[in-house]
């Protein structure tokens, strides 16, 4: 392995092919009854089980007709009316309109319907306005327009939110076979940690990135498994690496940069660790560490190792190099097509302080506003902050700001910058 620390870019690549390695192998599948769905993983595709819509249906309130003849704006007698919910009695007569609800099945014979707005009624017929002219198929969903019988509407792997709980509603889906979560160990390590109840002490701080990371991981699909927070000692870090062995993958924060007491790199090695890298030229998550281990005997998941992050202790570090790393490895172990981390363009709204280069790609606290008026863009602004160990700064924010580690040229207000959604 080079000793050269790789770019993000060179990281993000590594991490990304690990993933795809990852999706060959597939998780355990289990059933959830589909109020429970959101926020899992499809295991298997979802069919339409008949046309959709079942039938031609009226996109608008108005009346059903021939788009020729109602073209010619000549009064045509009301034939019958239809609502949402109830079949036409009849097909539509030559010569004549039928009044017709948004959602309700267009009568046989109808091409198009004619919006309420756009015609005059009296005495029993209706008359397409002379402005107006109609084309074939206007405001109207054909039968099998959006699928037919037996199609795949989603694929295994997809993402399960609001839009595809109600596709499956559609479908008659009252249950989905989704993939198990992924068990995503958690280890924080220091001396200096105490319990969040904990009356603090000269050095010490409570644990923030444990609860911060269980959170991560679980709206990221994964089901956390904290474990207690260990010692800066070789014995207890051996010893919280064995617990750690059975999950499908290992969170560590801290004990990863080059100081005395940073063991996390020696106590991976002896756990039979394979490194794929050891630092990124990032900021903050410079000492970032990728690899993965040997899973113990009673695991499961059908894989025999287990990746693993050494992500460094400092919270707004942690939260960085999960959502650019970790994240994306924990969608692969989840069986998910996607999952990479998410990116954006926004107008930044003032120019960051000048800095000398540091051949680092950084990634900084900020806040996006983006309730914007259509066709206007999102405003970011950098939130004031003192480091990586700001937590306050980094609540106040709800992305990273990208500064690339080629950026010579200084960014003023307005111009258009990337950023990390978290």
């Amino acid at each position: 392995m080079s000793t050269a620390l790789p770019s993000y870019e060179q990281a993000a690549a590594q991490v990304a092919d690990f993933a795809a390695r990852l999706r060959l192998t597939r998780p355990a599948v289990e059933r959830v009854e589909l109020a429970a769905a959101a926020g899992r993983v499809m295991a298997r595709p979802l069919y339409a089980d008949c046309d959709q819509p079942p039938f031609a249906r009226s996109t608008r309130d108005g009346f059903a007709c021939h788009a020729r003849e109602a073209s010619t704006h000549a009064a045509l007698p009301v034939a019958g009316a239809t609502r949402a919910g109830q079949p036409p009695d009849g097909p539509l007569p030559r010569g004549a309109a039928w009044e017709i609800m948004t959602g309700a099945p267009v009568p046989d014979g109808a091409d198009a319907v004619m919006m309420i707005e756009h015609v005059e009624c009296g005495g029993g017929t209706v008359r397409l306005l002379p402005q107006r002219k109609l084309e074939p198929g206007e405001n109207i969903v054909a039968r099998g327009a959006q699928a037919r019988t037996g199609d795949e509407l989603l694929p295994a792997g997809a993402a399960i939110g609001f839009g595809q709980i109600a596709l499956a509603a559609s479908c008659g889906y009252g249950a989905l076979e989704v993939f198990v979560r992924p068990r995503v160990a958690i280890l924080s390590t220091g001396d200096e940690l105490v319990a969040i109840e904990a009356e603090l002490r000269g050095g010490q701080i409570r644990n923030s990135n444990s609860p911060m990371l269980a959170t991560m991981v679980a709206e990221a699909g994964g089901e956390p498994m904290v474990l207690p927070t260990a010692a800066d000692s070789a014995s207890a870090l051996d010893e919280s690496l064995a617990r750690a062995a059975g999950a499908d993958m290992l969170l560590i924060t801290g004990g990863v940069s080059a100081g005395k007491f940073d063991l996390v790199e020696p106590a991976l090695a002896r756990a039979g660790a394979r490194f794929h890298f050891t630092g990124v030229r990032i900021q903050p998550g410079k000492p970032l560490v990728f690899g993965e281990r040997p899973r113990s005997g009673d695991a499961e998941g059908g894989r025999s190792t287990q990746p693993f992050f050494g992500l460094p202790g400092n919270p707004v570090s942690s939260a960085v190099t999960f959502l650019l790393f970790g994240a994306p490895v924990l969608a692969a172990l989840g069986g998910r097509r996607d999952g990479g981390p998410r990116f954006a363009l926004a107008r930044l709204s003032a120019a960051p302080e000048r800095r000398p280069r540091t051949g680092l790609t950084r990634f900084l606290p900020a806040l996006c506003t983006f309730g914007t008026p259509v066709g206007v863009s999102p405003e970011v602004a950098l939130v004031p902050w003192q480091g990586s160990g700001d937590l306050a700064a980094l609540a106040r924010s709800n992305c990273f700001l990208v500064l690339p580690d080629d950026d010579h040229q200084p960014l003023d207000a307005g111009a258009m910058v990337r950023i990390l959604l978290s």
